[in-house]
């Protein structure tokens, strides 16, 4: 989450710029909002990470042809509870909308689902989608990789050979919020040592490693230079993002790459240069009332939830949270206070949307940021 001295952005504001921005580079209206939801919506629920500061690198997306405004997601394999679907590079936004829909209506009809999903453009925030599933009264699990995204070192190693590889889990409570599990199975989000290279919050320690196996805090470890208001880029860096967990980290990150990339057909993390970057996701859909009683399940899940919380804080006066609590009370504070932004990535999204169009006195454009 951004510093809690950067400045803010009213919602609504923000959200007409983003919007404005994706228009003005090509994309039609009713996608262009839908990119502008995903991102703000991702910086409201404090996962800063994957929000507006991603829009310098979508609209490179865009110009170099690696996402394809438009598209929408095909039937590869349809064989009852199970589909496999590609979204031809298509905004996450749109094509993974689209196959979770896919997956809660073949839950709803059988009970359980399993949609495979190859060739998606970012997939964001992955816990969106498990709420998406919950709005539908659906639990899920999603298994995701990042084809051609090797940025992150496996337990032992030092060279890049997996993708930050997210799970996320959705699960319904009685009378309160679901439970929200979402996380990246490296130390960090690859978006969060964005974050950290535009000012933004720092990185824990040890949460990078550099060429020569010694661990690190610094962004340019992976980024290379960094250029105030560039497009942060992987590539260009020599070091990595450590695996969480030491070899369970890494051990999940491999697993879903096998799941999320080669069992879709979606492409591992690697060096093949002749695709462009894309999610894979499995996700598993399961309608409750396939395993048996309401009343049952929804005691013992009320009963099991007030128990997890029971265990006496660590830190005196910070109760035990159910994964989504966290996002849930950023999200109130934001919708209500405006989305906090760093100086560098205000102005990285001002550069980015001049140069893809968006004129200067447009009254959605961003005005400058407040003096540092």
């Amino acid at each position: 989450m951004a510093q809690t001295s950067d400045p803010r952005i009213a919602v609504d504001r923000l959200h007409a710029f983003v919007a404005a921005t994706f228009e003005a580079a090509g994309c039609a209206a009713d996608e262009a909002e839908a990119v502008a939801t995903f991102l703000v919506d991702a910086n409201l629920a404090g996962h800063d990470s994957h929000g507006v500061g991603r829009v310098p690198r979508y609209l490179d997306w865009i110009a170099e042809g690696g996402v394809k405004p438009g598209q929408h997601v095909t039937v590869v394999t349809d064989s009852g509870s199970m589909s496999v679907l590609d979204g031809h590079f298509g905004f996450g936004a749109t094509i993974g909308r689209e196959a979770v829909m896919h997956g809660i209506e073949k839950a709803k009809a059988g009970g359980v689902a399993i949609v495979a999903l190859r060739s998606s453009g970012h997939l964001g925030r992955i816990g969106q989608w498990a709420e998406l599933a919950l709005k539908h009264g659906i639990v899920s699990l999603h298994i995701v990789n990042a084809g051609r995204s090797s940025i992150v070192a496996p337990f032992g190693g030092v060279d890049k050979r997996l993708s930050t590889a997210p799970i996320a889990f959705g699960f319904p409570v009685p009378n309160e919020p679901p439970v929200v599990l979402d996380f990246a199975t490296s130390a960090v989000a690859e978006g969060k040592v964005m974050v950290a290279s535009n000012g933004g919050k720092p990185l824990p320690a040890g949460a990078l490693i550099d060429a020569d196996g010694k661990l690190s805090t610094d962004p340019a470890v992976l980024y290379g230079p960094l250029e105030p208001g560039g497009v942060r880029d992987h590539s260009h860096g020599t070091g990595a993002i450590r695996a969480m967990g030491e070899h369970k980290g890494s051990g999940l990150a491999l697993m879903c790459e096998l799941l999320g990339g080669a069992l879709t057909g979606s492409g591992c993390a690697g060096p093949a240069t002749d695709r462009p970057f894309a999610n894979g996701m499995v996700s598993i859909y399961f309608s409750p009332e396939a395993f048996g009683s309401a009343d049952a399940l929804a005691k013992e899940t009320r009963d099991y939830i007030d128990y997890f919380r029971s265990s006496r804080p660590a830190v005196p006066g910070k109760p035990v949270l159910v994964p989504g609590e966290p996002e849930r009370i950023a999200s109130a504070d934001r919708t209500a206070n405006g989305v906090p932004l760093t100086r560098e990535t205000w102005l990285g999204m001002i550069a980015a949307a001049e140069r893809f169009g968006l004129a200067k006195d447009d009254p959605r454009m961003l005005p400058q940021p407040p003096a540092a």
